[in-house]
């Protein structure tokens, strides 16, 4: 049996191999010329299985008037129809009760991905930095050390492990922090977290299933139009070629909702801006991950080199402002770790991406109501982290069917 996935980043080259491990021929189709090209390509490197609150929670409502004030340096706002109909939706979520479900549906699905990782990474190995290196978020104040304290309580009774550290306790797990100069009160700790590359992954996982020969990818190829025939996903129309196939998984990330809607389906994704640097390491750079959750900004040690991610811009596929951004995410986090990074180095990569945010933070996986359709996409700024476990659940869904 023949199934295409839609997508050659972390999130579909997973599911192809999940795919091919059931015994199916695969086909991955992207326009990109090369795996891991869009939100892939420069993350945050961070496997972070204990930090899955939900972005929509009761706080938020009180940071919106800043937010559309444009005093939040770390987010822009550009209101259009089409953010605020995905708005509506997301604000529907911010309620105590739905944040709390919604952090423990995705806590469940990372903890699983942590297992299918190590179960991945034993069958196929391959060198794409990966190393346990465990997490920090710094709390700059009281509220925080709140909010932090409740979450932590909540995730942990369903199986996560973080603690909450005093600042000199922080310090001496990580001694780099010594150098942040803003100054923070506590920190959430949890010494399972992981980081890697999520691009040597891609890059690694598909020169292995080629090597296979159950998956083939056909890159710079744009996937136009799902044809469906007598209720069913038939074949996907890819440039002047129309191929067929049993099954369709859409693992598109924050283009999934243009391909979809050629079918009548909004999958109610919207596409977050998010900006990376990355920098030789400094004279005092973390070796543990490090948020400092004020100003929505991490520092992730990746095989020597240090990955700056922030920033969280609702203003479409609008990339005109990237430079702007990541010169702001550059100053900001010299202002904040001046040590942490080599910042007057000339070898500096920097990067912006688009993250496929739902309202509920959860991603869409499995089946939808056109029969042979899938969907594995959705997940915010978790889809290298959750990657394992939804490959893995749009392939199981895909057989229960076949």
């Amino acid at each position: 049996m023949h199934v295409i996935v839609l997508g050659a980043g972390v999130v579909g080259t997973t599911t192809a191999y999940y795919l091919s491990q059931l015994g199916y021929r695969v086909t991955v189709v992207d326009r990109a010329s090369d795996v891991g090209d869009g939100a892939s390509f420069a993350n945050a490197g961070q496997l972070s299985y204990s930090f899955t609150d939900a972005l929509a929670k009761p706080e938020f409502l009180a940071s919106m008037p800043r937010l559309l004030l444009g005093k939040e340096p770390g987010t822009r706002v550009r209101l259009t129809p089409a953010l605020m109909a995905w708005g509506l939706l997301f604000l529907g979520q911010c309620t105590t009760k739905r944040a709390e479900h919604n952090t423990v549906a995705v806590l469940k699905t990372a903890m699983r991905s942590a297992e299918l990782m190590t179960e991945l990474r034993e069958r196929v190995p391959f060198e794409f930095s990966h190393r346990r290196a465990g997490k920090l978020v710094l709390l700059s104040d009281q509220a925080e050390l709140e909010s932090a304290t409740a979450s932590s309580r909540l995730k942990n009774a369903h199986g996560s492990d973080t603690r909450i550290l005093s600042r000199a306790e922080a310090v001496t797990i990580e001694p780099a922090l010594e150098h942040i100069s803003d100054k923070f009160i506590a920190a959430v700790y949890s010494q399972n977290d992981e980081v890697a590359d999520s691009l040597k992954f891609t890059t690694g996982l598909r020169k292995w299933l080629e090597e296979d020969g159950r998956v083939t990818f056909r890159l710079s190829s744009t996937a136009k139009k799902i044809v469906a025939r007598r209720g069913r996903a038939h074949a996907v129309v890819v440039g002047d070629d129309t191929i067929e196939a049993d099954a369709v998984v859409v693992c598109m990330g924050a283009w999934s909702s243009r391909l979809l809607r050629t079918i009548a389906i909004n999958p109610h994704i919207y596409p977050m801006r998010g900006y990376s640097i990355t920098l030789p390491s400094g004279e005092a750079s973390p070796t543990v991950s490090v948020t400092v959750l004020k100003h929505r900004i991490v520092f992730s040690n990746i095989d020597g080199f240090i990955r700056i991610a922030g920033f969280a811009d609702f203003a479409g596929f609008d990339t005109s402002a990237d430079i702007e951004r990541t010169r702001s995410l550059l100053e900001l986090a010299k202002r904040v770790a001046p040590d942490a990074a080599s910042y007057d180095s000339e070898d500096i990569r920097a990067w912006g991406g688009f993250r496929p945010m739902t309202p509920n933070g959860q991603p869409l996986v499995g089946a939808t109501a056109l029969r042979g359709l899938f969907l594995n996409t959705g997940h915010g700024m978790l889809g290298w982290t959750l990657a394992c476990a939804t490959g893995h659940d749009a392939a199981q869904a895909v057989l229960r069917t076949h």
